[in-house]
């Protein structure tokens, strides 16, 4: 069952639950971040309304550069910015930033331990008809394995809002991954989050596996859970919204409780959110871990949930996965 410590919305398993496009979060988290504090500015490369940074733009016309197509600008000028004492957010589709300006990120940004935040939408297959050359599956990957770099993923508008407020409040990179179409609201305005912490969506007595799932998917997880619950299989769901700086501590914790671990994510298997649980599970409580996300593989062109489906990221891919991983126990 849900989690009513977290005050999570109630209605997360309805039809007619709220569907709210996560960007939508992070640019109305970025309007207000810039009300409290005249340090934040907003730098975009051509996407403003994409990315939902528009909100920022209207309201704070002087703090606001349109960079247009050229992301390796977008990078170096903000950490330019960020060391005249700036707090700079930084806005693009997810395959052109990070994807397109790794190298400027690297060094510009973090090796300089700049206070620069990087928002990539449009992350994952939700682009949809755009198709592979639009759809970042590699960009969780990119960002976790640079130095000074946090990592989140929120898993609806609400908590990218709050992400977004809290980045505001640090002083080094970070990377906000955001999805581009309607996702459940699932959190509520008092749903606690934390930069750094998980938190477990789901819970049941007795349960014998672990969902960890990142991102658009937590409602995907959630449905699963739910569905498993019925079927007599007790599972609870980790929202694993910062993927960097880790919680080992949850991770670990519910590992021991249950002793296997399913890992989900709208990214590649290979060096994603399931690898850092792999990473560390296997040197602190190692158990039977399956994977959920594209297989190495490139995107292609269709519905988003065509291609959820397609890829094997739905809740009965999900479902499978758990009943997999507690035969290995």
């Amino acid at each position: 069952m849900l989690n009513s410590y977290l005050k999570l919305n109630t209605k997360v398993f309805d039809k007619d639950v709220e569907m709210v496009p996560i960007r939508k979060g992070f640019g109305e988290g970025l309007l207000e971040a810039g009300k409290k504090d005249e340090r934040v500015v907003g730098l975009c490369a051509d996407l403003t309304e994409s990315t939902m940074m528009h909100l920022f733009k209207k309201e704070f016309p002087l703090r606001f550069i349109q960079i247009g197509i050229g992301e390796q600008n977008l990078a170096s000028t903000a950490s330019g910015m960020a060391a005249m004492g700036k707090i700079a957010f930084i806005s693009s589709y997810a395959m052109f930033s990070p994807g397109r300006n790794w190298e400027q990120i690297r060094t510009t940004i973090c090796y300089n331990n700049a206070n620069v935040k990087i928002a990539g939408s449009h992350a994952g297959v939700s682009v949809g008809p755009d198709g592979a050359t639009h759809q970042a599956l590699e960009d969780i990957a990119l960002t976790r394995v640079i130095p000074n770099m946090m990592v989140i993923s929120p898993c609806d508008a609400l908590e990218a809002k709050k992400a977004t407020l809290a980045l505001a409040q640090t002083t080094t990179p970070a990377y906000l991954r955001l999805a581009r179409e309607g996702t459940p609201v699932i959190t509520t305005l008092n749903t606690p989050f934390s930069i750094g912490k998980a938190e477990v969506y789901f819970d049941t007595e007795k349960p014998v596996a672990t969902i960890v799932a990142t991102g658009a998917l937590v409602h995907k997880a959630l449905v699963a859970a739910s569905e498993l619950e019925k079927e007599g299989i007790a599972t609870t769901v980790v929202n694993l919204a910062t993927i960097k700086p880790l919680d080992e501590e949850t991770i670990i914790r519910e590992a021991k409780r249950t002793g296997a671990v399913v890992t989900v994510e709208e990214h590649q298997i290979r060096g994603g959110m399931g690898s850092a649980v792999a990473e560390c599970l296997s040197k602190n409580y190692p158990v039977p871990q399956e994977f959920i996300g594209v297989d190495d593989q490139f995107g292609q062109s269709g519905t988003p949930s065509e291609l959820l489906e397609h890829y094997g990221m739905g809740a009965s891919h999900i479902k499978e996965a758990v009943k997999k991983v507690i035969m290995r126990k």
